[in-house]
């Protein structure tokens, strides 16, 4: 069955009636490389989701700071340069399906795509109109290569069963987003993959700190017996001993309470400090990589030891532009390339609290500017244009 966009796309027509096709000189190459065999992953993105964001409190915090902002910006739909209250689109973003509002959605999107690389998003048709959006999970989903090189089909697999979403001429019911990779023809790169050595140091910091409060805060240490006849402690006497460390000095409520040692026995610390291993700072300079990586700046994660931004507000602001807004403008290219070609989708910026405060010096520099017109000036601020205003009102 093949889908159609009636309320979205608009019919590509040639006054020839000729269809000129387009394709990559390159990509059968592609298709050789994969003799036609569906693309799988190439990592385990339960293991990443797993270690990164239910385990790390610095990725789970800046992947919801990341996605929770990205989400939270409405949308503005413009044709011709004119902005449109409503549409079809505008509506499907606000409510993509019945079990999902438009953030909790775009939440969702957003979050596969900076832990995995990639996120999925199906279109349900009924009467040939897409009536609503899913975002899939990125592990169940693998890639069908077809003969020019590009993904012809994805599969979608759950439970032992399958889906197979057929990516035919003018039938998209997959859209992909992905992050670019460089040693990848079709999945991305997820942040958390270039910051896997960070990720597994502040992992194994966290529970290096854990076992050492349960092992009475102290580093481990050998008992070391040294008798007069210079022999070895029996098995029961071993047994006892083991037993009475483990009850009455490991465990953090034993924690401070001395070592009764018997005649023979000494206490012999093995292992470094964490003062000698530098605890702290390795553990801190672990999280602002895993900070870097996600274009997340460190300050607003409470990690010490950054003072590249004079305040919150400053380092607030670089998060929006350099992280948040490049991903919400390259989502709402891909959305509306897909749903309605020849539309145009963009964040209201207007929206976005963390932005006023460089917003506000432009609004009076613009009214003081009577060399350019009013549409000009809107187009500045991001509005479309309105009747008549395409008259400059200033002096020659």
């Amino acid at each position: 069955m093949q889908l159609r966009w009636p309320s979205f796309g608009r019919a590509r027509e040639r006054a020839s009636g000729v269809t000129e096709a387009k394709a990559s000189a390159a990509g059968p190459l592609i298709a050789m490389q994969a003799l036609g065999r569906p693309v799988w992953t190439p990592r385990d993105y339960a293991a990443l989701a797993r270690e990164g964001l239910m385990r790390n409190p610095v990725v789970f915090r800046a992947v919801r700071m990341i996605a929770e902002g990205a989400a939270s910006v409405p949308w503005v739909l413009y044709e011709s340069g004119r902005e449109l209250d409503a549409h079809p689109v505008l509506d499907l973003l606000r409510r993509p399906n019945a079990r999902q509002s438009g953030k909790p959605f775009l939440e969702a999107v957003y979050g596969y795509v900076l832990v995995a690389g990639n996120a999925y998003v199906e279109a349900v048709t009924v009467e040939d109109e897409v009536r609503e959006l899913h975002a899939l999970r990125p592990d169940r989903m693998r890639i069908e290569v077809g003969g020019d090189g590009w993904p012809s089909a994805y599969v979608y697999s759950v439970g032992g069963r399958s889906m197979r979403f057929r990516q035919d001429d003018g039938a998209r019911p997959i859209l992909h987003l992905s992050l670019f990779h460089p040693l990848d023809d079709h999945y991305g790169l997820a942040p958390l993959e270039a910051a896997q050595t960070s990720l597994d140091i502040h992992n194994a910091a966290a529970a290096w700190h854990k076992a050492l409060l349960d092992n009475s805060a102290r580093p481990s240490g050998a008992l070391v017996y040294q008798g007069r006849d210079g022999g070895n402690l029996t098995d029961e006497q071993f047994a006892r001993l083991k037993k009475e460390l483990e009850d009455g000095y490991q465990g953090a409520r034993n924690a401070g309470r001395p070592l009764l040692l018997e005649g023979g026995l000494d206490w012999r610390t093995m292992g470094f400090s964490p003062k000698e291993m530098d605890f702290i700072e390795a553990k801190n300079a672990a999280a602002r990589d895993i900070a870097l990586a996600f274009g997340v700046p460190p300050m607003l994660l409470g990690i010490p030891g950054d003072n590249t931004y004079a305040n919150y507000q400053e380092a607030n602001r670089a998060l929006w532009r350099q992280t948040i807004l490049p991903l919400i403008g390259r989502m709402a290219e891909e959305l509306v390339a897909w749903l309605a070609p020849g539309l145009e989708l963009k964040p209201d910026l207007d929206a976005v609290m963390a932005l006023t405060a460089e917003r506000e010096p432009l609004w009076p520099r613009l009214a003081r500017a009577d060399f350019i017109s009013v549409n000009e000036k809107r187009a500045a601020l991001g509005y479309g244009p309105v009747e008549g205003g395409d008259v400059v009102s200033g002096h020659s």
